[in-house]
């Protein structure tokens, strides 16, 4: 029961990163949003998500998993009621805003009882291996998903949230206990969130405002300014504090470090495709939102069937040669959909692609946080998966926003192979990445 609430949630979760994008057309309609607009729909949850991971794994660490869970699962609930009633711009954003900062403290809490619940050997590998599963479906499932209820309305793409909530809710309040909060004082380094929140924001935006023909010198520059000085905050608050946001022993291990960057490098190939995908096949192939979701679905089936597979070889092999062959899977995939756009024919132009980068998107979710939270202290494991998802989260944020620029930049029949041969490159660094690693036992 423990594993099934806490695979809901990051269902929930990962659903919700993707599962507007092939409704933000509707939105646009219905709440007379422009397509700057609408790009914010997807990254008010994601940047604030990001944003606030890591603050949100240090309550965790403070108030333990079930507490925080049960808040924040509410919290999510509540905002996709908003988002679902929404009339206007505002309300939507803010509903969406509300979901990534319920979703920061949400994920940590999760991870935290995932490992408190499944604390070693091949208990744990099943354990991650069905809810990496979980995870990576669910952002695959979101654009399907997304497809089948705009045909209703998009405000299902809220809504549907709602009984998912309540199951959590009631599973929690029946199965979990708090286990390992940390009772002396603490202090939470707002400071240091805030910077950081707000150095990802204005680095995206300035990414966005590059990609507009229409944004003045002035605003550009301005927010650039901006940006760099969130960035020199944030650095100076984690060099000076006495508790910073990425507490110092985490820093000095190995297993953590390898699996942030994995995960970096992981939503900058793979995790983007998703919104490419979407994109392409109703602006250049002028589907609808139901064809889109549904020529998606052999892409989520198959990183279904690449977590399965992935639970099954870490067991066996170490966690770096899944991942390196998860990378590298995915690179051919993404090969593949680079030089094969211009074949009309679905099933031997895009469908290839699409099931090798599928496959390997589930190998490399689930071992990269295998790998990275494997060294992690029991008291710590709400901060370093909150590090990993951040990196996630953070990459995926800013690498979109690059690949836009570079459709804008070079018209979308360069600019969308071009941007799956980028994806594919950073899948490549990622076979790099898991070559020069030393092979990790996953006993522990």
């Amino acid at each position: 029961m423990t594993l099934i609430v806490i695979s809901i949630a990051q269902f929930i979760i990962a659903l919700d990163y993707s599962i507007v994008y092939v409704a933000l057309p509707s939105i646009g309609a219905e709440l007379a949003m422009n397509g700057a607009s609408l790009q914010w729909v997807v990254s008010s949850y994601a940047l604030l998500f990001a944003g606030l991971l890591l603050l949100g794994g240090r309550i965790v660490d403070k108030f333990g998993g079930k507490s925080v869970f049960i808040g924040s699962v509410l919290l999510f609930g509540l905002a996709s009621l908003l988002g679902g009633i929404a009339d206007n711009a505002t309300l939507l954003l803010l509903a969406r805003a509300l979901q990534g900062i319920a979703a920061s403290a949400l994920l940590p809490s999760v991870l935290a009882l995932l490992s408190q619940s499944f604390p070693g050997g091949k208990l744990r590998s099943n354990a991650y291996a069905i809810w990496g599963a979980v995870g990576a479906s669910g952002l695959a499932a979101g654009v399907v998903l997304g497809g089948l209820l705009t045909t209703l309305s998009w405000r299902w793409t809220f809504l549907i949230n709602i009984p998912l909530v309540i199951v959590c809710v009631i599973g929690a309040v029946r199965t979990f206990r708090n286990k390992n909060p940390q009772t002396e004082p603490t202090t939470i380094p707002v400071m240091s969130s805030i910077a950081g929140t707000a150095a990802i924001l204005l680095v995206v935006l300035t990414l966005t405002l590059l990609a507009d023909p229409e944004t003045s010198a002035g605003l550009f520059w301005s927010v650039t300014v901006l940006a760099i000085l969130a960035v020199l905050t944030f650095l100076f608050n984690e060099r000076r504090s006495g508790s910073p946001l990425i507490e110092r022993p985490l820093r000095k291990l190995r297993a953590l470090r390898a699996g942030t960057i994995a995960a970096g490098l992981y939503m900058a190939s793979v995790g983007t495709e998703f919104f490419l995908v979407t994109l392409y096949l109703q602006e250049q192939r002028g589907y609808s939102a139901l064809a889109a979701g549904i020529a998606f679905l052999p892409l989520a089936a198959m990183v279904t069937v690449g977590n399965v597979v992935a639970g099954k070889l870490i067991v066996s092999n170490s966690v770096q040669r899944v991942l390196g062959l998860g990378f590298a899977i995915s690179a051919g995939g993404l090969l593949l959909l680079a030089v094969s756009l211009g074949i009309d024919n679905f099933w031997i132009g895009l469908l290839p692609g699409f099931l090798l980068s599928g496959f390997g998107h589930g190998l490399i979710y689930t071992a990269m946080f295998v790998l990275g939270t494997s060294d992690a202290p029991q008291e710590s494991q709400g901060a370093a998966g909150s590090l990993i998802t951040t990196s996630q989260y953070v990459a995926g944020g800013i690498s979109l926003a690059l690949l836009v620029l570079v459709i804008a930049l070079t018209g979308p029949e360069l600019g969308y192979p071009l941007a799956f041969g980028i994806n594919a490159a950073f899948a490549l660094i990622g076979v790099v990445v898991a070559l020069t690693l030393k092979d990790r036992s996953n006993a522990t």
